[in-house]
C-alpha cells in the first residue's frame, strides 16, 4: 500500500496551492480519502474528507469555503486545492485512505504516525510541506 502526497512548498498568504494524493497497491474506491495535517508541536487533524464515490465532502471549520477536494477513481488520485491561505495552514499535510466516516475525520486529531491507522481503519501516506509564509 503506498499514498504520496506531492504538491507543496512555499507560499504567501492569499495564494493558492494544490496537492495531489497519488495511490497504489490497494482497492482506491473501497476507501474514503482523507486530507490531514499536522503543525509542530500538535496533533494531526483531519481538515477534509472525500467518501469512496465522489458524492459527499467535508471540511474542517477552519478551511471551509477555502479549501476543495475531489478525487479520480480511475487514476486512483485525489487532490486538495488550497485557496486564500493563512500562515496558520502551514503544516505537513498528509493523506490517507480511510474506513470511518469523513465527518469522524474532520472532527477529530490524532497522534499517530506509521503507514497503518488504526483509529481511521485505514493506511497513511508519507506527507508534504506547505509553508504559508510572505
Amino acid at each position: 500500500v503506498q499514498l504520496q502526497a506531492s504538491g507543496g512548498g512555499l507560499v504567501q498568504p492569499g495564494g493558492s496551492l494544490r496537492l495531489t494524493c497519488a495511490a497504489s497497491g490497494f482497492t482506491f474506491d473501497d476507501y474514503a480519502i482523507g486530507w490531514f495535517r499536522q503543525a509542530p508541536g500538535k496533533e494531526r487533524e483531519g481538515v477534509s474528507c472525500i467518501g469512496s464515490s465522489g458524492e459527499k465532502t467535508y471540511y474542517r471549520d477552519s478551511v471551509k469555503g477555502r479549501f476543495t477536494i475531489s478525487r479520480d477513481n480511475p487514476k486512483n488520485t485525489a487532490n486538495l486545492q488550497m485557496n486564500r491561505v493563512k500562515t496558520e495552514d502551514t503544516a505537513v499535510y498528509y493523506c490517507a485512505a480511510v474506513a470511518v466516516s469523513c465527518s469522524t475525520v474532520v472532527e477529530t486529531t490524532t497522534s499517530e504516525s506509521g503507514s497503518r491507522s488504526e483509529k481511521y481503519r485505514g493506511y497513511w501516506g508519507h506527507g508534504t510541506q506547505v509553508t504559508v509564509s510572505s
